[in-house]
């Protein structure tokens, strides 16, 4: 079972650089051949001041002490069931982002064979100055593990 009383348990703010040769492994394994995610000739011609990051490149980021851990629950109890992200603005090669994650809410929801107990993160990324770059916000899954 979830942890009800994890509501409001936050991670630490953890440092991620976002480094061109990331957004390139990045890039090729979401199979994105986009030249501006491996050239900044490619990205300035589109407009950016450097090789963007895809949207997605967010969620390869870790936050710090792991929040299903702090469900109380096993890592591989837990689906990822969404995942959405709002934006301010687009991440670039040599952005510094500091990102603090906490659990905002854990319940209950109709499944197709009966109840599932679910949990939402909602993920917060701020460049160097403080300005926010993104929101994101993951809800999993609660899959209860038998033993073998």
């Amino acid at each position: 079972m979830l942890d009800r009383n994890a509501v409001g348990r936050k991670t630490p703010p953890t440092l991620h650089e976002v480094e061109k040769g990331a957004i390139r492994r990045f890039a090729e394994s979401i199979g994105d051949p986009n030249p501006m995610y491996f050239d900044a000739d490619q990205a300035r011609a589109a407009g950016h001041a450097n090789i963007p990051a895809p949207p997605s490149f967010a969620f390869s980021f870790t936050h710090g002490p792991d929040l299903r851990e702090l469900l109380g629950v096993p890592v591989r109890s837990l689906l990822l069931a969404d995942l959405h992200w709002e934006f301010e603005r687009i991440m670039i090669a040599g952005d510094r982002i500091l990102v603090s994650s906490r659990i905002a809410d854990v319940g209950e929801r109709p499944g197709p064979t009966g109840p599932l107990e679910v949990a939402v993160l909602e993920d917060e990324g701020r460049d160097d100055e403080g300005r926010l770059v993104y929101r994101g916000r993951r809800t999993y899954v609660f899959r209860p593990t038998r033993d073998v």
